[in-house]
């Protein structure tokens, strides 16, 4: 029981230091010290793809961690990262967000996004949105112009109109490799989505943010949702601990609280990060569940994962800058 008490106490001391700071970029002088990992989704990825789609990966991947990596070098916050780096993911038809979402089986889009601020535990998030081109900076903009969390289809879609915010048609996220991923899957040839999109950083701020975005599975049910835009399931940022994106089989990440849990072994049992995350991805979940990427408030990070691959890369102040698909040999 101290543990707990003194562990919200630290919250509640962080939140009320903090508050009223845009992104929280004074919290702490800068450190000049920032890391970075995002992915791009785990599954079933074949080593037997073509060359010329293993080097189209690798490129996004080198584009999105580099958008992310120059915002902070340059000073920018946590939260402006994840964002951005997002917001390209979002663009990228390779990858399970925006356009390049994948089909409900009614063979439209329904997209959920969320995004924490591990300074002030401030969070946003949507989910089933039709109509709005950037789910994330939605899921940004619940957080800091309402007083809510989550919000869903057409009143998410109704506030982004409202906010702004490019308004598409829902053809817009259509890809042909989608549309034939779900021809496959209405007849029963099962294929592993790539998933999910999302980041996680520590700014020289010494403040932790994560974010993800995705279309959800091929063939979903119209109205499902996953873990992704749920708080603490595939999403979470505490500045006592660490920021985590999962990617995977979203109603297992929501049956295990996955991302609330790699940050309570942390503070309630003194686990690292990566034993942490470990834990939770060969442990708890189930081979061929998904993955996580997460790093702590040192800079340390894990990107772990129970499938054959994960799209996932990591950049810092080091100097460190690597991009990857499947399990080093």
């Amino acid at each position: 029981m101290r543990v707990s008490l003194a562990f919200s106490a630290a919250l509640l001391l962080a939140a009320a230091v903090l508050v009223g700071r845009p992104d929280n970029a004074v919290a702490q002088d800068r450190s000049n010290k920032f890391t970075i990992v995002i992915h791009g989704g785990a599954g079933t990825i074949s080593e037997a793809m073509p060359e010329s789609a293993k080097a189209q990966y690798y490129s996004s991947l080198k584009k999105a961690l580099a958008i992310g990596r120059d915002v902070l070098a340059s000073g920018g916050t946590s939260m402006q990262a994840v964002e951005k780096v997002l917001r390209y993911f979002e663009t990228d038809p390779k990858f399970n967000a925006g356009i390049g979402a994948v089909y409900t089986s009614a063979r439209t889009h329904e997209l959920d996004a969320a995004i924490m601020n591990g300074a002030t535990l401030q969070c946003g998030a949507v989910a089933g949105v039709e109509h709005i081109a950037h789910p994330i900076t939605l899921a940004r903009l619940v957080m800091e112009k309402t007083p809510h969390i989550l919000l869903a289809y057409q009143g998410a879609d109704d506030f982004g109109g409202k906010m702004g915010l490019k308004w598409v048609p829902n053809s817009y996220f259509d890809t042909p490799e989608r549309k034939s991923e779900l021809e496959k899957w209405m007849k029963k040839i099962k294929e592993h989505d790539h998933g999910t999109v999302g980041c996680v950083c520590l700014d020289e701020y010494g403040n932790l943010a994560a974010g993800t975005s995705t279309g959800g599975l091929t063939g979903k049910m119209p109205g499902r949702i996953g873990d992704s835009p749920l708080v603490g399931d595939g999403t979470y940022a505490n500045n006592q601990t660490c920021a985590v994106s999962g990617t995977g089989i979203g109603e297992q990440y929501m049956r295990y609280a996955v991302g609330f849990n790699i940050n309570a072994l942390m503070a309630y049992k003194g686990m690292t990060l990566k034993e942490a995350v470990h834990y939770i991805i060969h442990d708890v979940l189930k081979p061929g569940d998904g993955g996580v990427i997460a790093v702590d408030r040192k800079g340390d990070y894990a990107m772990d994962f129970n499938t054959t691959g994960m799209f996932r890369g990591v950049a810092n102040s080091s100097g460190l800058f690597e991009v990857k698909i499947w399990k080093d040999k």
